[in-house]
């Protein structure tokens, strides 16, 4: 024991916190000390102390402290067990009994016992409390872990950011200690929030709304949200998503949409614009601004959203990480994006865990998130034990080590001071913070359900609960706060607005869809299909391009690139100034580096774009000594404008959704998303189907978000062959995007600069080559792209009069096509490429046709199975001759797996082009 004599002569209340920082970070202690408190945990799990220190291992004796010491140890192991597993005993739950975990946090189950309750103990310095009682430091435990609010912070793994925490927390033992004047704000919002439901609830019966009736305190709390961040950090803007669950009760209560005009929704007047279809009242979104009481003003925007619950929460972190990059020059302080998830929604949906996997990448950061989760404890009729695994449905934050505050919903003051405490860490360390906020769904998914079919235990429970503005009435009540004609006052006038609104909602004919985020369109005008068709100019002189060209093919002073990047660069420059024949990838530079000279901006991401699926881009090369990332593009001296590129994370959904977000926030930029192969946006197809495809005219939203699809049978199997064309073209209608299939660099090139050069945006879905990236004939002059524009349609060049067959055609199928012609030494058939696929510019495939007198047969050819491909397409929108189509059969597959049927089946497609028979 002589060695260890030192511990008897220490100060206990030094050797305590000394633990307390052991415990938080080993490796920041010094290494006596390290050393020692190691064995006493290795003690602790009965472990002999000379099998962990080399210097006893000859002796018999286990490691011996001072009783003193030691009980010091088991109060500190006690505080760092409610920091680690308090969440799991707290009162957060209003309706339900929580389950049972164990060990308990009894004192019992660290080596202590009742008899230690009244002694004193120097470990209470660890909680700031000084040397006190035991019973003295529970009960000061037991205030901040036990009570509504659970915390998990401990796996943090971050010192600094454990450390925050545990100082917030011991502040007023983790309760806020709020004025009357706040207490009565808070009183305000939950009124209006609990007024609202009840109002709906009578005079719109049975009519869905998603009704928030149990979770009200999100209102008060994200209104206390939002204006701190206003007042107490200086933020300008928030950008929130969320899906229906309150959505209503958001709109009006703190986006301050008219009462009125969401009445008329209700009445299901029509709406007064012709060319949208709008949608329904609670997928709608909403921008304005907010002036608070010391004069900060925010500017706040409600992403509209489908029905797809977890979509939103990409999107909206593309629009926050657009208005950081260009609005706020880089600072993400100015702007707070807020998710609101359902329970269900956010434990079963892949995509959450896709945006919580972005948030501290380059790409895609946003300066932190905070996660609200309407807890509703249950799905549509699923009960919360059959919809997850994990312990809490926020567990998902934890893969990026996020704090979670676990908050009963009943219990309004904590809830704010939750939300508080978020927005804090938000703000300190731009990272994200959960809130679970535990409230229950009084009625069913929607109002017309029965929750009593499935959960009939729980409805009883919550038939005979009180709503939260009740309880928290009678609290501010009995402590004099306030007085019963208050809170008759606040809730009569209420009552009254929404009345008088209502009445005047009767008188409206129509309802509109306002638009979102207005001012950042002023200057773009929607356009429909004629728009669409006129010709854009999209020249650019010939020197400048040249210019260009010599910036992306010289290595900068200083820099050293591989050989393999050199030769690359010698062979860009190659093409320019020798040969003048532009390959693909030369062409989409060029493109990309006008646009910036012109003063738009480029952004793209996706997985591996930076080189390139196929190595043709090589936007960024790496430094060979420092390996540093260097964009020749953003090189140049004559740009306005900037290019980010990015690797994404191995997300398709998430991603899209991010960059179309992006592309919604910043229509000068030319956002641009890439697939590694076209069917990976498979994965996307909810992005697809209810954004890209349908949010003009469900939201007066334009977008102008391009996304690029390696497309083409080169043997490569079924997946990698197809990006499924048929499915693109059948989302297209009257005007809604862009759909196009190029065979030449200076096509491509001519498409991007044309989606910039429109004073209108749609989306952009562009089939990308593979093979042809380096065909010999895919390729064209500088002049082509200096002087030309965008084809729609390419003619043949043969003679008109000796043709008898025109076969119409798109993509690399053309070149597979005009080997075999060559190789046949075939003029009797022509091969038009039909560029542009949507909208099918008619007139001037009309005057192709009229320039062919003798034609016994009009085809559609494709490499693609009849079944899918753009036949379906061409049959329903030709229209102005009658097509035979030349394809494969009909497959449940895109393509062959062995190559070996693949050509077999590829070449008779070709053959049937070519024969002489017909059909």
């Amino acid at each position: 024991m002589d060695k260890f004599s030192f511990l008897n002569a220490a100060h206990i209340g030094f050797i305590a916190d000394l633990y307390d920082q052991y415990l938080l970070n080993p490796d920041a202690i010094e290494p006596s000390w390290r050393s020692f408190f190691q064995g006493y945990d290795l003690a602790n799990e009965q472990y002999s102390f000379k099998d962990y220190e080399p210097s006893l291992k000859n002796q018999e004796a286990t490691i011996e402290i001072p009783q003193e010491v030691k009980k010091e140890f088991l109060v500190v192991d006690l505080i760092n067990g409610y920091r680690t597993r308090g969440h799991l005993f707290t009162k957060t739950n209003p309706v339900r009994e929580r389950r049972q975990y164990h060990p308990s946090l009894a004192i019992e189950t660290f080596g202590l016992s009742s008899e230690d309750l009244q002694k004193e103990f120097s470990a209470g310095e660890v909680l700031g409390l000084g040397k006190t009682t035991l019973a003295t430091i529970i009960q000061h435990l037991q205030s901040i872990y036990y009570d509504s609010i659970g915390v998990e912070y401990m796996y943090m793994r971050n010192p600094e950011k454990i450390k925050w925490w545990q100082t917030r927390l011991n502040e007023n033992d983790n309760h806020p200690k709020y004025s009357i004047d706040a207490k009565k704000y808070i009183l305000s919002k939950l009124n209006q929030a609990v007024t609202f439901e009840n109002f709906l609830q009578t005079k719109y019966v049975g009519q869905k709304r998603f009704s928030l009736e149990g979770g009200e305190a999100l209102i008060p709390g994200i209104s206390v949200l939002l204006r701190d961040a206003a007042e107490k950090f200086g933020v300008k803007e928030c950008v929130l998503g969320m899906a229906h669950r309150g959505r209503l009760n958001t709109l009006v209560n703190i986006f301050k949409k008219p009462v009125r005009d969401l009445f008329s929704e209700f009445e299901g007047k029509d709406f007064e614009e012709e060319d949208i279809d709008g949608d329904v009242k609670y997928h709608l979104g909403i921008t304005l601004s907010k002036t608070f009481r010391n004069g900060s003003e925010i500017t706040m925007n409600l992403v509209p959203n489908p029905s797809h619950l977890e979509t939103v929460a990409a999107v909206a972190e593309g629009i926050t990480r657009a208005k950081i990059d260009k609005k706020y020059n880089g600072d993400s302080s100015k702007i707070l994006p807020i998710i609101i998830h359902g329970d269900a929604a956010i434990a079963g949906q892949g995509i959450a865990y896709e945006v919580v996997q972005m948030a501290k990448l380059n790409g895609y950061k946003t300066g932190g998130t905070v996660h609200v989760v309407v807890n509703n404890q249950i799905g549509f009729t699923t009960n919360y034990l059959d919809a997850r695994s994990s312990t809490y449905c926020t567990d998902v934050g934890k893969v990026t080590l996020s704090p979670v505050l676990h908050v009963n919903a009943d219990d309004i003051e904590a809830v704010c001071h939750a939300m508080e405490m978020a927005l804090e860490f938000r703000m300190r360390f731009k990272a994200d913070v959960f809130i679970d906020l535990l409230g229950y769904r009084k009625y069913g998914h929607n109002e017309g359900d029965e929750p009593r079919f499935t959960q009939p235990k729980l409805y009883k429970a919550i038939a005979k609960h009180k709503n939260p503005k009740d309880i928290y009435a009678e609290k501010l009540i009995a402590e004099g706060s306030i007085n019963k004609s208050y809170l008759d006052e606040i809730t009569e006038e209420f009552k009254e607005m929404l009345n008088r609104e209502f009445d005047l909602a009767k008188e409206d004919k129509n309802s509109k869809v306002i638009e979102f985020m207005q001012s950042t369109w002023e200057g773009f005008e929607r356009q429909h299909l004629d728009a669409m068709l006129k010709p854009v100019d999209t020249t650019y002189e010939e020197e400048k391009l040249k210019n260009i060209a010599k910036v992306v093919s010289t290595v900068p002073e200083g820099a050293k690139f591989v050989n393999k990047a050199v030769r690359i660069l010698e062979g860009r420059a190659s093409m320019v100034f020798e040969t003048n024949q532009l390959d693909w990838g030369m062409a989409e530079n060029l493109a990309y580096g006008s646009l910036m000279e012109e003063g738009f901006n480029v952004r793209i991401s996706g997985q591996d774009v930076e080189r390139g699926t196929f190595s043709h881009r090589h936007a960024i090369l790496r430094d060979e000594v420092t390996e540093e990332r260097i964009n020749l593009l953003n090189t140049n001296p004559n740009n306005k404008g900037q290019m980010t590129i990015y690797n994404s994370l191995l997300s398709e959904y998430g991603v899209l959704g991010f960059d179309y977000g992006y592309a919604m926030a910043h229509p000068n930029t030319l956002t641009i998303w890439e697939a590694q192969f076209g069917d990976f946006s498979n994965g996307a197809q909810i992005m697809f189907d209810q954004y890209i495809s349908a949010a003009e005219d469900k939201w007066k939203v334009q977008n102008g978000i391009v996304v690029l699809l390696p497309h083409g049978y080169e043997g490569q199997g079924s997946e990698h062959s197809s990006a499924r064309i048929e499915r693109y073209l059948q989302l297209c209608a009257e005007d809604n995007m862009t759909v196009a299939n190029c065979t030449t660099p200076s096509n491509f090139y001519h498409l991007l600069r044309r989606q910039m050069k429109r004073n209108y945006r749609k989306p952009l879905i562009v089939f990308t080559p593979k093979s042809l990236l380096r065909h010999p004939k895919v390729v064209n002059t500088i002049q082509e792209l200096a002087n030309g524009e965008f084809q729609e349609v390419i003619d043949d060049t043969l003679a008109p009069e000796n043709v008898t067959k025109l076969v119409f055609c798109s993509g690399k199928f053309y070149y597979d096509l005009l080997e075999e012609r060559e190789n046949l030494g075939r003029e009797d058939i022509a091969l038009v490429r039909i560029e542009q696929l949507f909208p099918l510019h008619k007139e001037k495939i009309q005057k192709v046709i009229d320039r062919y007198p003798h034609i016994q047969e009009y085809i559609w050819a494709q490499e693609e199975p009849r079944n899918m491909g753009a036949w379906s397409f061409m049959l329903q929108r030709f229209e102005l001759v009658n097509l035979n189509v030349r394809s494969l059969n009909y497959y449940a597959v895109p393509a062959a797996g062995s190559s070996t049927r693949f050509k077999k089946r590829h070449k008779a497609v070709i053959d049937s082009v070519f024969s002489d028979s017909k059909g």
